[in-house]
């Protein structure tokens, strides 16, 4: 199964799922819904497996999870050694990709974060 970075899919899982595994969870993390849906997000690029288990350990499905990264209005800045990442979909905006240099990728994380606390309600509720 073939997942972009930074994007979920959705797919049935066998009756009697118990536990995933993820080979590596660096590259992809998945989660089990009401209904038997499994929820897959590409976390970095590259390759990995998941395994299914039933409530004995019992292997129900294995596949190969492959992350391949956004193609699509990426552009990377270069400042001498230091690497920067924008999203430009259709306005440039900084995005968190590995790689990038440690304040630039610390800055876009720290702003993300909190833009997801606000969403949330997190920083309304801490402004009463």
């Amino acid at each position: 199964m073939t997942v972009t970075i930074d994007q979920a899919r959705v797919m049935r899982l066998p009756a009697h799922v118990a536990t995933l595994v993820i080979g590596n969870p660096l590259i992809a993390d998945a989660s089990v819904q009401r209904g038997g849906l499994m929820v897959l997000t590409g976390k970095s690029v590259g390759s990995t497996n998941l395994i299914a288990l039933d409530a004995r350990g019992e292997p129900l499905l294995t596949m190969q999870i492959r992350v391949r990264p956004q193609n699509d209005s990426v552009m990377q800045v270069y400042r001498g050694v230091n690497r920067e990442t924008y999203s430009c979909a259709p306005v440039c905006e900084p995005t968190i990709a590995l790689g990038d240099s440690k304040a630039f990728f610390e800055t876009a994380l720290s702003n993300a974060r909190t833009r997801d606390g606000a969403a949330s309600g997190g920083a309304a509720a801490g402004a009463r």
